[in-house]
């Protein structure tokens, strides 16, 4: 029974030792249990893992949600955390880096994942990991082994001038072309723009504050084309909704990220030219062009309220590219 347990033990640590490592460990353990005359191994549930399991998902969530994450961010990171325990069926702390990569392996050829969606997983896979082994439930993160996951530099489009005057022409509703036209000159995102009030306009200074990603605060201006029609858009309304875009059709609610989506797609279509539209199109032409004219790379980071600058140098490598 106590060899059996040993290499139990041993065969549980191969992920995490070197062939030196695994002999100094047998060798600990033969001595450790040298005096020891009988061994009772608990009958286990093979069921019993999985509350132990969901117990540390619900940890690792809370530290996120501590460290400022969104409610969005969370949820993403438990739907797919989760999807992977039941998938590999093991208690957490027993999960290997061979373990993951078949996971990722699989997941690929079964759903047909884009490079950047098995990246971000992996990403996903670390963070939780990590979390771990610094609250030491494990001793090594096995997906330190697991490399980035190698992706082609994809040339995203953006839209020229006469792309956004037609854009601009297909506008039949004063709120649509409000819309446009705030999108056009800060490049907020659209979850940044749903979320602004009417009082967060400052139509004196032109400019609004908004909160971007992990609830980072900024400052964004616009231009006197965008502040003639967010005030014509405003003054037309005659609901008291205090959202600063809000459904055309009554009751007026807050316009929402589904909704701009749609509608800027809509208006793509109906511009007639082959390109897909949707609202961070805009925020990458505006980058796009404030690099082009010279701008500094950290004036166009602090413009997009990007953390990285390595996200904006991707709007730069666009430019040297084209």
């Amino acid at each position: 029974m106590k060899t059996k347990l040993i290499k139990d033990i041993q065969s549980k640590m191969k992920s995490y030792l070197n062939d030196k490592q695994q002999n100094i460990l047998f060798k600990i353990l033969l001595d450790c249990f040298d005096n020891v005359k009988q061994v009772e191994l608990k009958k286990f549930d093979d069921n019993d893992y999985k509350g132990h399991n969901s117990k540390l998902l619900n940890l690792f969530l809370s530290a996120k949600q501590v460290e400022g994450c969104s409610k969005k961010t969370v949820g993403y990171y438990r739907s797919t955390i989760q999807f992977m325990l039941n998938k590999v069926d093991k208690d957490v702390l027993n999960i290997s880096t061979d373990d993951l990569r078949e996971f990722l392996s699989n997941h690929r050829k079964e759903r047909n994942s884009s490079k950047v969606t098995l990246d971000n997983i992996r990403r996903i896979f670390s963070s939780f990991f990590s979390w771990l082994e610094e609250e030491d439930y494990i001793i090594k993160n096995p997906v330190r082994r697991i490399h980035k996951v190698k992706q082609g530099r994809v040339i995203k489009d953006t839209l020229t001038d006469e792309d956004l005057e037609k854009i601009r022409d297909a506008c039949d509703e004063k709120r649509d072309l409000a819309m446009v036209e705030l999108l056009i000159s800060t490049g907020v995102r659209v979850g940044e723009l749903v979320n602004l009030n009417i009082n967060d306009i400052d139509f004196y200074e032109r400019e609004c504050v908004v909160f971007g990603k992990g609830e980072n605060e900024r400052i964004v201006y616009f231009d006197a084309r965008t502040k003639i029609h967010l005030l014509d858009y405003i003054k037309s309304r005659d609901d008291n909704n205090p959202a600063l875009f809000v459904t055309l059709n009554k009751p007026h609610e807050r316009l929402g990220i589904t909704g701009v989506e749609t509608r800027i797609r809509e208006l793509g279509l109906k511009s007639k030219f082959n390109k897909r539209v949707h609202p961070h199109k805009f925020r990458r032409t505006l980058a796009t062009m404030a690099i082009d004219k010279g701008m500094p790379i950290e004036d166009v980071q602090k413009l997009l309220g990007h953390v990285q600058i390595d996200t904006t140098m991707g709007y730069a490598m666009l430019i040297k590219v084209m």
